[in-house]
């Protein structure tokens, strides 16, 4: 499996979630062609009433660290999570200790901020469909280009406050996802998902 790929299938299917990265810093181009490809999803009606930002600064980042550490709070209890010890080399420590490391490195690594503009006409899950094919578009040329990606949860719970401020955005605009981006310290893929029969129906709910 290489770390680049032009083929489509590889990528959607190789585009595993990454929470350790290396020390290298995403170079603007790179960084670039990723937003270029969420900037082409589709969106209702064609509005593109979406923002994306860059949270590079040393100033925003130590906000993203404090609103991921807001995170954890969160879902520590929900998800029965704890710091394995070093011993412990089972597939759930080794999930919860890289968890527990992009916390930890939050505010050392770069990250894009996904936004969309609320309407009174829409609920905020079908204005979902105007933001989110932008986010999985960035997901996948991210993986397509070498790199390696995380959606979290820092810009919900106490985190979206913080978030909202430290960046300025208006009110009447939703923080939708916030993705952490770098060079992946391992490999991609294989995603590991529920067979398709137990997912897909025809008709009717069984």
């Amino acid at each position: 499996m290489s770390d680049t790929s032009d083929d489509v299938w590889e990528v959607m299917a190789t585009a595993r979630t990454i929470r350790r990265f290396t020390d290298e810093p995403v170079d603007d181009a790179t960084l670039t062609r990723c937003l270029e490809a969420a900037s082409w999803a589709p969106s209702g009606a064609n509005m593109q009433a979406r923002r994306f930002i860059v949270l590079r600064s040393p100033e925003v980042r130590a906000v993203v660290a404090a609103a991921a550490a807001e995170a954890l709070k969160v879902i520590e209890p929900v998800y029965g999570m704890s710091r394995p010890g070093p011993d412990d080399d089972s597939r759930v420590a080794r999930t919860n200790r890289a968890t527990y490391e992009i916390h930890d490195r939050a505010g050392e690594l770069t990250s894009v901020l996904f936004t969309q503009q609320r309407f009174s006409s829409a609920s905020d899950l079908l204005l979902g469909g105007s933001i989110f094919p932008a986010v999985q578009n960035f997901v996948l040329a991210a993986r397509a280009l070498g790199l390696g990606t995380c959606l979290t949860s820092w810009a919900s719970y106490g985190g979206e406050a913080m978030l909202r401020e430290a960046v300025g955005v208006p009110d009447d605009w939703m923080l939708a996802g916030h993705v952490v981006v770098g060079w992946p310290r391992g490999h991609h893929g294989p995603v590991r998902r529920k067979p398709l029969a137990s997912v897909v129906y025809t008709d009717r709910w069984p």
